[in-house]
């Protein structure tokens, strides 16, 4: 069952479902799905009362999610125009050439393709590129930051990459820890503030009080951090 209300200008929809339990609980999730897990027999009246009642923190949760959504721009694909790896800009050199190539070199992505250019064939080569590059750095970075974490007993997650449209990191209940493609235009101290923040969720499943003491305790500046992957990556 879904249902919605207005809070203010906000529409909030939401999705219900009635299980053997004895209390409502509602749940915002990082990709902005609201759940309500209600008890067998509840009314939708009274589901929407409490969902009324809690829009207020509902619209606060969906702004925290909202924050750490990628705002990728448009991008042409043309040659002179700037793309990010790492934090750093390098600008587009095409050419024709006698194979499909990438090489990032002196401040520039040249980009070598075989038959004719245009901009949907850079995108798919630049694109295979950076999902290389995620694939290395990305494992680079977990393993970087794992030690922190095995010390409290916690079982190792399973890296996964992929591209996401709302997060830049997600871990899943069965212990997956996905990392966003796009992620890889960060700097590292970024991609690492991304990996440490979702293993701080083997911990502690929400971002409660003691969530952030294990954040501040693994990495003391990761406001800092969050801030610069903020502005890299408007």
């Amino acid at each position: 069952m879904k249902g919605k209300i207005t809070y203010g200008s906000t529409p909030i929809q939401f999705q219900v479902i009635h299980m053997a339990r004895k209390t409502l609980e509602i749940v915002v999730h990082p990709d902005s799905a609201v759940v309500i897990k209600a008890p067998v027999g509840t009314q939708y009246e009274e589901i929407q009362m409490r969902v009324c009642k809690r829009a207020g923190w509902i619209k606060r949760q969906l702004d925290y999610f909202q924050q750490f959504e990628p705002r990728t721009p448009p991008r042409q694909y043309i040659g002179g125009e700037t793309h990010l790896y790492l934090g750093r800009q390098y600008r587009l050199k095409i050419s024709g050439g006698e194979r499909d190539n990438v090489k990032l070199i002196r401040g520039y992505f040249q980009i070598g393709v075989k038959d004719t250019v245009s901009p949907d064939k850079v995108k798919s080569l630049l694109e295979a590129w950076y999902k290389k590059k995620a694939t290395e750095k990305f494992r680079e970075s977990f393993e970087r930051c794992w030690p922190s974490f095995e010390k409290l007993s916690l079982a190792k997650p399973r890296l996964q990459i992929r591209c996401m449209k709302k997060r830049w990191g997600s871990l899943s209940k069965n212990g997956t820890l996905t990392l966003n493609t796009d992620l890889i235009r960060a700097p590292k101290e970024c991609i690492d503030y991304v990996v440490v923040h979702e293993l701080c969720h083997l911990k502690y499943h929400d971002h409660s009080p003691a969530f952030y003491r294990l954040l501040d305790r693994v990495m003391p500046d990761w406001k800092k951090r969050k801030h610069k992957l903020e502005l890299a990556l408007v």
